[in-house]
């Protein structure tokens, strides 16, 4: 599968689990769970999604070569 599709939809599934987790938790107003959810899913994704974002790296540079 394509590495920038896979790093897409793994960031695109982090922030729903964090919208889905933020409004469990009683974050009820839209903005703020929202901003919220893209700093969770932000850190989250630098640390769970390395190993994604190396080959969407890789594939980029391997295109200019």
């Amino acid at each position: 599968m394509h590495p920038v599709f896979v790093y897409t939809v793994s960031r695109l599934g982090l922030l729903a689990a964090s919208i889905g987790v933020l409004y469990l938790l009683g974050l009820r107003q839209p903005f703020i769970l929202l901003v919220a959810a893209f700093l969770v899913s932000g850190v989250a994704s630098y640390v769970l999604l390395s190993k994604q974002r190396d080959a969407v790296s890789e594939r980029f540079t391997k295109n200019q070569e």
